[in-house]
Order: C-alpha cells, then sequence, then structure tokens
C-alpha cells in the first residue's frame, strides 16, 4: 500500500505545481504584443486569446468538481498538469501548425489556449480541497494562503521569464519553454496514497449525491463569498490580460520593460501582500469569527482608488506607483477568500464548492473581461478609458464581502 505523504510536502508539491500552473497561464499576458504583431491581431481578437482559456477553464470546472468528491483526487491532477503543459507548448508552435494545416494561426491559439484551461480546470477545483483534508481548521488558512502565493510568483515568473524568452527568441519559444517542464512533473504524486476526505477534520464523509450540488445555492455565506470574489476576478482577469498592454501603449514602455514591471511586482507585491493578509487574517479570525470577509472587504475599498489613479495619471511614475500599490491590496484577500469557499459549505461538497465558484467567477468574471476591455479600447479609441470599468467591479466586490463581514458579526 503507498505510503502517505506529511502535510508539510504534500504542501510543498501542490504549491510547487501550483507555481507552474500559473507560469504557464502569464506567459501570454507578457508577450502578447508580439503575439498581436505577428498575428495581425486587433484588440478585440487579442481579448478572445484570453477568453478561450476561460472558456476550458470554467466550462470543465463544475465536472472536476463532481469527480473530485468522488473519485481519485491525484489521477485527476496529474491529468491536469498533462494537459495545460501540452497546450501552453503547443501554443508556442501554433503558427507553424497553421501552416503546415492551411488554417488560420488565430484559430489554432485559441484551440490550444482552451487546452490550457481544462488542464489548469482540474488542479485548480481539486488542489484545495486535497489541502483542506490534509490540515485542520487551525492551520487551514495558512496552509492555503502558502498555497496561493504560489499566484503572484508564477504570474511573475510567467511575466518575466516570459518577457525575457519572448524578447530575445520570440515568443513561440516562451510558450515552449513554460510548458515543458509540467510534462514531467505530472506524475510526482502518484506513488503516494491520498488524504482521506474529512480526516483533518474528524468527520466521516459519504460520497454526495449529483444533486447536492445545488445546495450550495441555498448558502447565503457560500454566495456572498462567490458574488464578492466574482466581481474582483472580473477586475483582475482584465487587469493582468491588458496590464503589460497598457504600460507600453500609455507610457511608452517598452514591452519587456513593461513585463517586468509587472513581474517584479507581482512578487513583492504578490508574495508580502499574499502572507500578511492569510496569516494576519488566521491571527485575527481567533479573536473575530468574521475576520476573513473584514480582510477581504477593506483591502479591495483601499485598492480601488489606487487603481483608479493609477489609470487616469498622465505621469508614467505616479501609474506604475498605484497599479505596484492596487496589486499590494487586493492580494491581501487570496487565503482567505479561499479558505471561505471551503468553510461555508458542507466537507462533502469542497470540490465541488470550489469548482462551482470557478465556474461562476470565470463564467461572469474574467472570462469576458479581457474580451470586454478590448471591445471598449477598439469603439471608443482608448485602451485608457476602457481600464476604467475595473475600479469599478471592485467596488462591488467590496460591497458584497463587507456585507458578508456584517452578517458573519451579527451571527457570532
Amino acid at each position: 500500500m503507498p505510503r502517505a505523504l506529511s502535510p508539510f510536502w504534500t504542501l510543498f508539491i501542490l504549491t510547487g505545481l501550483n507555481l507552474f500552473n500559473y507560469f504557464d497561464r502569464y506567459v501570454l499576458s507578457a508577450v502578447l504584443p508580439s503575439v498581436q504583431k505577428d498575428l495581425g491581431l486587433n484588440d478585440s481578437q487579442a481579448g478572445w486569446l484570453g477568453t478561450a482559456f476561460m472558456l476550458g477553464y470554467f466550462i470543465t470546472s463544475p465536472l472536476f468538481g463532481l469527480l473530485g468528491d468522488r473519485s481519485s483526487r491525484k489521477w485527476l491532477i496529474a491529468a491536469g498538469i498533462f494537459i495545460w503543459s501540452l497546450g501552453t507548448v503547443l501554443t508556442g508552435f501554433s503558427d507553424r501548425l497553421a501552416l503546415a494545416l492551411g488554417w488560420q494561426a488565430f484559430a489554432v491559439m485559441l484551440a490550444f489556449r482552451v487546452m490550457v484551461g481544462v488542464g489548469e480546470a482540474s488542479y485548480a477545483t481539486i488542489s484545495p480541497s486535497y489541502i483542506s483534508d490534509t490540515f485542520g481548521p487551525a492551520k487551514r488558512n495558512n496552509a492555503l494562503t502558502i498555497f496561493y502565493v504560489a499566484i503572484p510568483i508564477g504570474a511573475a515568473l510567467g511575466a518575466i521569464v516570459g518577457g525575457e524568452i519572448g524578447g530575445r527568441w520570440g515568443w513561440q519559444h516562451a510558450f515552449i519553454w513554460a510548458g515543458a517542464p509540467g510534462l514531467l512533473l505530472a506524475v510526482v504524486l502518484l506513488p503516494f496514497a491520498e488524504p482521506k476526505r474529512g480526516g483533518a477534520d474528524g468527520v466521516v464523509v459519504e460520497k454526495p449525491a449529483r444533486g447536492d450540488v445545488l445546495k450550495l445555492f441555498r448558502l447565503p455565506d457560500y454566495l456572498l463569498v462567490v458574488g464578492g470574489y466574482l466581481a474582483y476576478t472580473f477586475a483582475l482577469g482584465a487587469f493582468a490580460h491588458w496590464g503589460p498592454t497598457f504600460l507600453n501603449r500609455m507610457h511608452g514602455l517598452a514591452e519587456a520593460d513593461a513585463a517586468r514591471f509587472f513581474g517584479l511586482v507581482l512578487v513583492v507585491a504578490g508574495l508580502v501582500g499574499t502572507f500578511a493578509g492569510g496569516f494576519a487574517a488566521t491571527a485575527w479570525r481567533k479573536r473575530n469569527r468574521a475576520a476573513y470577509a473584514w480582510v477581504l472587504g477593506l483591502s479591495v475599498c483601499v485598492a480601488v482608488p489606487l487603481a483608479f489613479g493609477a489609470f487616469l495619471a498622465p505621469q508614467k511614475g505616479v501609474a506604475m506607483t498605484g497599479l505596484a500599490g492596487a496589486m499590494f491590496f487586493l492580494f491581501l484577500g487570496t487565503g482567505p477568500v479561499n479558505t471561505l469557499i471551503l468553510e461555508t459549505v458542507p466537507v462533502n461538497l469542497r470540490a465541488s464548492a470550489m469548482a462551482m465558484s470557478i465556474f461562476l467567477i470565470h463564467l461572469f468574471g474574467d472570462m469576458p473581461s479581457p474580451l470586454l476591455v478590448g471591445w471598449l479600447s477598439d469603439e471608443w479609441g482608448s485602451l485608457r478609458s476602457a481600464v476604467l470599468i475595473l475600479p469599478v467591479a471592485l467596488l462591488g466586490a467590496a460591497a458584497l464581502w463587507l456585507a458578508l463581514a456584517l452578517k458573519m458579526r451579527r451571527a457570532s
């Protein structure tokens, strides 16, 4: 019988894999101007490249949620890693494959971005529930905070390394080298036993019935968490997709310099913000049951004026400072929001709850937002005007999360 990994090594491996997850996801934004130039894409088409990923990601997440509450999670995780890595590598061959097949390169790239989304849906849906069954309630938020630190680090590596490789050897090589490691790392969990579902909570978990997932829509706390997360993700998705291009077009930064700036800010603001927000929320939670929700709502309230100022500032330095500050405060809630998703639902529906969250935040969040910003930019002739819808969306997120905090405070 295979031995189980210790909690430390389980978290270490899953966090490392999550880093590659976001590394592959953010390579596109680093080389987007070069892709547009080589393939002759307008801003609306460039927006579709982000939306195509989200189509694969959110459409398949409910399926992986159902499987994740019923089937072997390590095999689903392995399959997801292999699929997203292969899709990333093949994205780098889009122009050559299109030429060989007589198809449009844009259509081929869209198909491979959907493939990346399918693979990442499996991993993002199942890994948090895997961690929640490894760590008990007292340590769970800190563990998930560490897991999600991979978001800024992986995204930063995607922006920095992708931008550097793209600048030196072309955007094709950026995708190929980003995806190659995952083809080997996909099998790393397979030799080990899985944690028992509900074991960290000391409960016996029965497999849910297929219709049990509908119970999620009768849980007010879960709906408030996910509603705020939807608005937050709408803003963050378009922000990540168009951020380097905004600095390149509005403030004259070279493509590689803009990618490098976002990469460095993601490392510093993302790493410090995610750790600070997550660990502070855990400490606060000992005294205040609503601490996770307060961290979410208050941090976004601070980020909103910083984002407005950054998008409106004519000075490059002011814009870059505002963007860095907004990113720091937005990362404060990374751990708490995912902990709340898992802890506001029954234990046997955790993978389904994460899957439904992914489905909703991407269907109404960062699937349409890159496309909408690109379309508005083409219609209005101004990317600066188009991105102003993003801090407005953040206001909606703050309102819902503050409502949740007040509700939890009244209930305690």
